[in-house]
Formats: C-alpha cells, sequence, structure tokens
C-alpha cells in the first residue's frame, strides 16, 4: 500500500471566517414566524433565549463572518483537524473509489461539537450571561457545551434524553466533570417534563421534550439563555470550518470530491462540511452530488413534511419551515442518539427543496455493521451518528467496485465512539433491531402540526 494517509493543514492556516451560504442561494429560506402572529420572528422575540451577537448571525446577510481571537485560540486545541485518505477501507472492499474523511473526533470531547459550543459560549459571556442551558441527544453537544462553558466561566445545565442517559451514563459524568448540572428527560424539574411525565412515566424522552425544558429554564431567569447544537442557522455557519479546512486539504490531495455523504439529525455536522463546497458547486467550479443520511427511524428528511412546525415538543419556539415528523412525534430509542430529532435544520430543508441535494435513510442494522467494517479496517470505532455516512459509502463505494468508477468520495467522520460502545456491544451480540417507522405512527404525529 502506497500514498498519502493524512492531508494535514498547520495551526496558521485554520480559517479566520465561517460562511454563510444563504447569500448564494437562488432563493432566500422562509423565515421564522411568530406562533401567536404567523409574521416574522424579530430580534426582541429571541432575545430571552440568545445573546445579540447570535440573533445577528442568525439573520445575517453577510457572505463571512470573523471569527473572534478568543474562540480561534481555543479552536486551536484541535483545529485544523485531519483529512484521511481510507485507504485500507478501499482495499477491503476492494474498490476503485477514492474514499476521505474528514475526522472531528480530535477534539476534546471526540465530536464536531464544540465548533459552535465554544463561540456561543464566549458571545453569552461577552455579554454578561452567567449561565446556559441546552438539551443533549447521544451526550456530544452537552459534553461539548459543558467543555464551552467551564472554558469561559459560565454554569451549564443540561437536560439529557432518557434512553441516552440510561444508555450513555459516561458522557453524564463527563458533562459533571467539566462542572456541568445533568438532568435526565423529562424530568420533575420543569413544567414541560412534568407534563410528559404524567402521560408516560416511562418516557424515553426526545430531543424536542429536552428542548422544551432547557428553553424553559432559560427564558424564566434573566441571568440565564438557551444554547441550540443543531438546526440554527448560526450553528451551521459555525461549523463550515470543517468544509473550508477540507477543501484546502482536498487542494493539498490534487482531488475533488465526485460525491459527498454526511450523517443528518438536526443538520450540523452536515452542513459544516457541505456549505463551502456547495459554494464552489453553486460557482460552477465544482460539481459533486451531496447526499445527506438519515435514520430510518427518524426520517424527517426522506419521510416528514416541508411545514411550519415547532422545534420543541410543547410549543415554546418560533415556527420553523423545515422538514418534520411532527413536535409531538417520539422516536425509537434508537443507538444514534443525536439523530433522534423530529426536525431538519430549516436551512438544510430548504436546500433539499431547492434540488441542491439528496437524501436517504439506513436502518441501524446495516450502518453498525459498516462501522465495525470500517473500525477493523481504519482503527477508529465511529460513533453511531456517523455511521450512517459510512454505510452510505459503503454503498457507493461497492457501486464503484460493479461500475469500475474511480469517483472520489468525502464524508465527516463526526466524532469516536469511546463513550459509545453498549451500542457496539448490542449489535455484536445480535440484541440490534432495526427501528421501521410505522406509516399510522407518522400520520398520527404529523396531523399534530400547528
Amino acid at each position: 500500500m502506497t500514498g498519502r494517509t493524512k492531508y494535514l493543514l498547520d495551526e496558521s492556516d485554520l480559517p479566520t471566517t465561517w460562511y454563510n451560504v444563504v447569500p448564494d442561494l437562488p432563493e432566500p429560506p422562509p423565515p421564522p414566524l411568530h406562533p401567536a402572529t404567523r409574521e416574522p420572528v424579530g430580534p426582541d422575540d429571541l432575545a430571552p433565549l440568545f445573546p445579540q451577537a447570535l440573533i445577528a448571525q442568525e439573520v445575517t446577510q453577510d457572505r463571512y463572518v470573523d471569527i473572534p481571537g478568543e474562540v480561534l485560540d481555543v479552536y486551536r486545541l484541535w483545529r485544523p483537524s485531519p483529512l484521511y485518505r481510507a485507504r485500507r477501507l478501499e482495499r477491503a472492499l476492494g474498490t476503485p473509489a477514492r474514499i476521505y474523511y474528514k475526522y472531528e473526533g480530535v477534539s476534546p470531547v471526540g465530536s464536531h461539537k464544540p465548533n459552535t459550543a465554544v463561540p456561543q459560549a464566549y458571545y453569552n459571556a461577552a455579554e454578561g450571561i452567567r449561565r446556559l442551558t441546552t438539551e443533549t441527544g447521544a451526550g456530544q453537544w452537552g459534553s461539548a457545551l459543558a467543555f464551552a462553558c467551564a472554558t469561559f466561566a459560565l454554569d451549564c445545565e443540561v437536560w439529557q434524553v432518557r434512553a441516552s442517559y440510561d444508555q450513555k451514563p459516561y458522557r453524564k459524568i463527563m458533562m459533571e466533570t467539566f462542572g456541568a448540572t445533568v438532568h435526565p428527560s423529562p424530568s420533575k424539574e420543569t413544567a414541560a417534563g412534568r407534563a410528559v411525565l404524567e402521560k408516560d412515566p416511562d418516557s424515553t424522552g426526545s430531543l424536542g421534550i429536552a428542548i422544551s425544558e432547557a428553553v424553559e429554564q432559560a427564558a424564566a431567569d434573566p441571568d440565564t439563555r438557551y444554547a441550540l447544537g443543531s438546526v440554527l442557522n448560526h450553528v451551521l455557519l459555525h461549523q463550515t470550518v470543517i468544509g473550508e479546512e477540507a477543501l484546502l486539504q482536498f487542494e493539498q490531495a490534487g482531488d475533488s470530491p465526485d460525491v459527498i455523504v454526511g450523517c443528518t439529525g438536526g443538520g450540523s455536522n452536515f452542513g459544516g462540511l457541505v456549505f463551502p463546497f456547495l459554494r464552489e458547486k453553486l460557482a460552477g467550479k465544482i460539481a459533486p452530488v451531496i447526499r445527506a443520511v438519515e435514520p430510518a427511524a427518524c426520517p424527517s428528511l426522506t419521510r416528514g413534511r416541508y411545514a411550519y412546525d415547532f422545534g420543541d415538543t410543547a410549543g415554546l419556539t418560533p415556527l420553523m419551515k423545515m422538514h418534520t415528523l411532527g413536535h409531538d412525534f417520539i422516536p425509537d430509542p434508537i443507538h444514534a442518539g443525536g439523530l433522534r430529532y423530529h426536525g431538519m435544520s430549516p436551512l438544510l430543508s430548504h436546500i433539499y427543496e431547492l434540488g441542491l441535494l439528496e437524501a436517504m435513510a439506513v436502518g441501524q442494522q446495516e450502518c453498525f455493521a459498516a462501522g465495525v467494517r470500517f473500525a477493523r479496517a481504519e482503527g477508529i470505532i465511529p460513533a453511531p451518528e456517523p455511521t450512517h455516512a459510512l454505510a452510505a459509502c459503503v454503498q457507493e463505494a461497492l457501486r464503484c467496485k460493479e461500475t469500475g468508477e474511480e469517483k472520489a468520495i468525502l464524508t465527516a467522520l463526526c466524532g469516536h465512539a469511546h463513550l459509545d460502545l453498549p451500542a457496539y456491544a448490542a449489535f455484536l451480540s445480535g440484541r440490534m433491531t432495526d427501528n421501521e417507522l410505522p406509516e399510522s405512527v407518522l400520520a398520527e404525529s404529523l396531523a399534530g402540526l400547528p
């Protein structure tokens, strides 16, 4: 086996701006609406939840936003992250395809989430906020925000979806090590949580419920704000450091991706990787196929409705136009906790409606089979979330084996599975099952759209 494996950038190559894709789109995305008036929300409507700097980024029409020096200083702990050529996986598959993965597991908490947690904590601290509340699915976002809050001397309170709270106890320990307070969601700490528990004392929870709890706490305290780990425009904006670095690394490789694949739950990892490449595609410089991969048990893009819906279960957030399964939808407790969200990023939903990306759904058994295959070839055990993208990469690489096409395939390996090994234990022991979403359940949840 010959050829380069890693493409590394110097710290001096770290991007100093985030990229905003909105000005380059052929049509602007629909605005969020106030649920009472159905009019577009303004800055005053968002002020109880977010600092002014993040509200400005949420609606900015600037193509590039400067990254503060204090944020760059923290980014340098792990950025730029490496781009790998998966030569051993290529050989194991017997494919002529060239497979690359941008590895975000080198961050302090082992995922891409600090790319936005750090600036969110920074902007809140700069405006005098003392505490941040949030939700977390798999625990990766909660861990990232706990780390970021410790960095900028903020208190952090996290509501972790009950299914993941029970499956992933070490995530709770990581958050507490960084100083955060962690509650299983639904909890008795909030009116939203108590309402769910009254109906279903054994509820496994959902990201929508956990968001309601965190938002309720933030809105009631003037010294507290809410932080979201995915979905919103400013979150995807911060993640574009991934794609900007990958563009430079592909220049090093003398290559260009023909297919870009990423897992999608709320959309931050996917948007962070693909938006800079989409910019180049819209400019006519490259022409990759861009493919989003989601769980078959929570398929918002492939089976959801494109409609205005709440981002949380209790209806405390503005209405966002997105691909949604309904804000009352509670997905099965699959192991990819970070992908168990009822809606897709409004910005990604809009881009999907414009026909600029494809989407597919995969069952978790195929995903974990791809994760094991990847681990045995490349030596990194991927988190459950990116195994969805890896399953699609394997499918594409095997198609290339049949056709003889020498495509370049790029994916984001957005985290490692060191704290997700019970999920692999379930797969390796044969205890894992696929959770299909019955049409009757989907119809019932969509019937509750506002």
